[in-house]
């Protein structure tokens, strides 16, 4: 009996510990426009909670699409808080990526200037999933970045060094097994020995990321030509750091390789910045433990949405209820058509039935008597 009542407490122990476990997001605002309220770095530290949810309606809203209908009076309010209140002015771009493996970025580079204007909030991690509710294909345009991983030449990882301002010195002896220098903005250095497993496959999935970044920008530019723009959702995740974390071999490394990824996540936004011209906004979730499930918290449901110009049948309806549908409009159709007929005849004949001298507007001038 005592152990049935020891593993009740465990088993009761264990689901508050995941429904009280907790994330955060940052909201990165645009460097030309304002789509974000702006806060002091005393409320950075005391930010408001947030669940998924509202999260996903938030984008939803930056995205120019009203958020759920089933986001409670709470939600709006905290989405109050994070949003600019004027509906005309949104930026249609979200750059939306989820970090696994990371809990607060701050306690790990509080000086990284990516966080320097971002607003921060903790989130409830309870539900585990949420759902970004977005219009059909023809209004948005969501770009992945979950690009599968591959090998890379030497020439990509130069390129790559370069693009983060660093270097790359290959093996003379083996390829793909040189040491990738990227420097930090607090001036320190982080070498990735491609020879070591760990540095190689943390490696690979930042070449993934920036080469997705990439593409997603040469799609932009594709849209950005056409008659109707779309908004454009860019998101994926990144499970670098939690890689690392399972990893032997990886200790002490765990932290330079979270430094690097924020590092990297600065200047993607700084790219994408100068693409988009100001017009995005940077949702970024940190989550510490990654569900088992799927790779990602957030899931985008497309819902398509009915045309105002007609009055569309319920998938209950029966073949008489469509039919006396139509009757009726039918029969709109005619008594219209008729008193349109009607009035145009009666005003033809009055109009040709009228004394000269009464049409004011052929004879304004003549003396009516």
């Amino acid at each position: 009996m005592e152990i049935i009542h020891f593993l009740l407490i465990s088993s009761l122990l264990f689901s508050i510990s995941r429904a009280e476990s907790t994330g955060s997001v940052i909201f990165i605002d645009s460097y030309t426009h304002q789509f974000l309220r702006t806060r002091s770095s005393n409320d950075v530290s005391q930010s408001e909670s947030m669940l998924l949810p509202e999260v996903g309606a938030a984008v939803s809203v930056l995205l120019g699409f009203p958020p759920s209908v089933t986001l409670s009076a709470a939600g709006s309010s905290k989405l109050n808080e994070v949003l600019i209140p004027n509906p005309f002015d949104r930026p249609r771009a979200v750059f939306m990526l989820e970090v696994i493996g990371v809990d607060d970025p701050l306690v790990v580079d509080p000086q990284n200037g990516l966080f320097h204007k971002a607003l921060k909030c903790s989130v409830g991690l309870g539900s585990r999933k949420a759902d970004i509710e977005l219009p059909d294909e023809e209004e948005v345009s969501i770009i992945s970045l979950n690009e599968p991983l591959r090998d890379y030449i030497e020439e990509e990882i130069n390129d790559l060094a370069s693009w983060l301002g660093g270097s790359y010195v290959p093996d003379s002896s083996k390829s793909l097994h040189g040491v990738l220098t990227i420097p930090l903005e607090s001036g320190d250095n982080v070498n990735l020995d491609l020879s070591k497993e760990v540095h190689r496959e943390f490696a690979s999935k930042l070449f993934a990321l920036s080469h997705s970044i990439r593409k997603a920008i040469e799609t932009h530019e594709d849209l950005s030509k056409t008659l109707h723009r779309p908004a454009e959702l860019i998101m994926g995740s990144f499970d670098g750091i939690k890689a690392l974390q399972e990893q032997d071999g990886a200790e002490g490394f765990n932290k330079q390789g979270m430094r690097l990824l924020f590092t990297t996540l600065s200047k993607i936004f700084d790219s994408m910045q100068t693409a988009y011209k100001g017009q995005i906004v940077g949702v970024i979730v940190f989550n510490e433990a990654s569900q088992p499930e799927s790779k990602t918290m957030m899931n985008v449901i497309a819902t398509s949405r009915p045309s105002p110009r007609w009055l569309e049948g319920t998938k209950g309806q029966t073949k008489t209820t469509l039919a006396a549908q139509v009757l009726v409009r039918r029969t709109l159709a005619w008594v219209t058509g008729i008193v349109l007929l009607i009035a145009t005849l009666l005003g033809v004949y009055f109009l040709l039935n009228m004394p000269l001298t009464r049409d004011t507007l052929l004879y304004s001038n003549v003396k009516i008597d």
